[in-house]
């Protein structure tokens, strides 16, 4: 077992990593930034080192200030958390080629996975249905009217390199698809210096589901069920719950071990999320996130598992500590984002923050780095903080969820609480009737004004 583990990563997350650091006999080194000086995991790591000024490309996506870290503090793994290096390759190999630890995947599998193309190619082969569409990249927008009359519209062009809803456009028909390739190569070619795009076929009502999977890298694997995050704006997960409540245990095995069953065979190490759409019964391949997911929370707590922990002691060549007939779903469990945003335009809110109260009692957690007198960078991602809890079935996590964030106090800044006292007034979100398009068409329809 490692002796010391740097955490490549900020906020929340970071924190995460400390605590089960602290809980294994760990020593953890937290990196900062000039702006996150102060910041919470920097006060509860063993140790910290300012590794550069406040923008993220000069400090957290530093990969030589990140080496030179481990170098100094003696820190023999590192821990990226997710988002900044989590599913990098080139630092992946950097960390090797320095006789260090990545705790994650290898970067064979971070690479397989971050082209969509490559990913959607593997996953065919490994048995896991994917949405119809192109076979590989699309050349240009003769090919793409091509492949809309085949599979018939509506058809969404994405970027292979894509993520976060970048490079995405969908075509309802033939004269929307010109405009939709061109503006999804543009895109693409803007955020992430790649303008290859492939092209599915667009479900209209589908819900987005995701597997966790975790693998030894010894051909070992195992699911942990689903996660339902169909509750988006932009692409962006607000709210996640797992069990799926659209999902039946007949589906939650078979598709959760085609997805173990893949995993295993790509010999994959440590944690990771096959995300599909999932439509009338059938579930369609999107994605793989090589990585810990923002919303983990939840999959711990139906499963009493700890993932960070088991993400360390794979990466140190140890066994998984359950087998899959170890792991059997207990209740509910509900996360939602709380982002320093100003609602209705989910535009950034930074600030001091001039009170805080996490709410408690049973079933209740709280994931974040916040305190009184705390000031928000504006450097990073918005979010600050996640709530999640668990009942011992949906209705009473909601009633819980209703309790918690009655409790909730985040003064100083604007943040998008309100958004989640709204939706537990919705009839859909209490059935579960929602799908990907359900969030964005409800504020479009003015539902925080109601």
């Amino acid at each position: 077992m490692f002796d010391k583990i740097l955490i490549a990563n900020r906020g929340e997350i970071a924190l995460r990593v400390v605590r089960a650091c602290r809980e294994m006999g760990i020593q953890s080194v937290a990196v900062h930034s000039t702006a996150d000086a102060d910041a919470m995991h920097v006060r509860m790591a063993d140790e910290s080192i300012c590794i550069g000024p406040a923008p993220g490309a000069d400090s957290y996506l530093s990969i030589p200030s990140i080496i030179a870290a481990c170098e100094v503090t003696g820190a023999q793994a590192i821990h990226p958390g997710y988002g900044f290096l989590s599913e990098n390759q080139r630092f992946v190999q950097i960390v090797e080629d320095h006789d260090l630890k990545f705790i994650g995947p290898t970067a064979q599998h971070i690479s397989m996975m971050g082209d969509k193309i490559t990913a959607k190619d593997t996953m065919k082969e490994l048995g896991v249905p994917c949405v119809p569409g192109s076979e590989g990249g699309v050349p240009d927008v003769e090919a793409a009217l091509k492949i809309g009359e085949e599979f018939g519209y509506p058809v969404i062009v994405k970027a292979t390199a894509g993520g976060g809803g970048r490079g995405m456009k969908v075509a309802q028909n033939a004269d929307e698809m010109t405009i939709a390739f061109q503006t999804a190569r543009s895109e693409a070619k803007a955020a992430f210096g790649n303008d290859e795009v492939y092209i599915e076929k667009y479900l209209t009502t589908p819900r987005h589901i995701e597997i966790q999977v975790f693998g030894d890298g010894q051909g070992n694997a195992v699911h942990l069920g689903e996660r339902d995050c169909s509750l988006q704006r932009r692409h962006q997960k607000v709210f996640e719950e797992a069990p799926g409540p659209c999902i039946t245990p007949e589906e939650r095995a078979a598709i959760g071990k085609t997805c173990a069953d893949a995993v295993a065979k790509m010999g994959y190490a440590g944690a990771g999320t096959i995300e599909f759409l999932y439509e009338k019964g059938e579930f369609y391949f999107i994605e793989m996130n090589t990585r810990l997911q923002v919303e983990h929370p939840v999959t711990e707590g139906i499963f009493g598992v700890d993932l960070v922990r088991e993400q360390i002691r794979v990466a140190a060549g140890l066994p998984l500590s359950f087998k899959q007939e170890d792991l059997e779903i207990n209740g509910h469990a509900i996360e939602v984002r709380l982002n320093a945003e100003r609602l209705p335009n989910f535009t950034p809110c930074p600030g001091q923050i001039t009170q805080y109260h996490a709410p408690g009692g049973l079933g209740v957690r709280v994931d974040s780095a916040l305190y009184d007198g705390y000031k928000i960078p504006p450097y990073y991602d918005s979010l600050i903080g996640k709530l999640i809890v668990h009942g011992r079935d949906r209705t009473e996590a909601l009633a819980r969820l209703n309790r918690a964030l009655g409790e909730l106090i985040i003064d100083g800044v604007e943040t998008t609480v309100p958004l989640f006292h709204a939706l537990l007034q919705e009839k859909d979100i209490h059935t579960g009737e929602y799908n990907i398009h359900w969030l964005e068409k409800w504020l479009d329809a003015g539902g925080l004004d109601q």
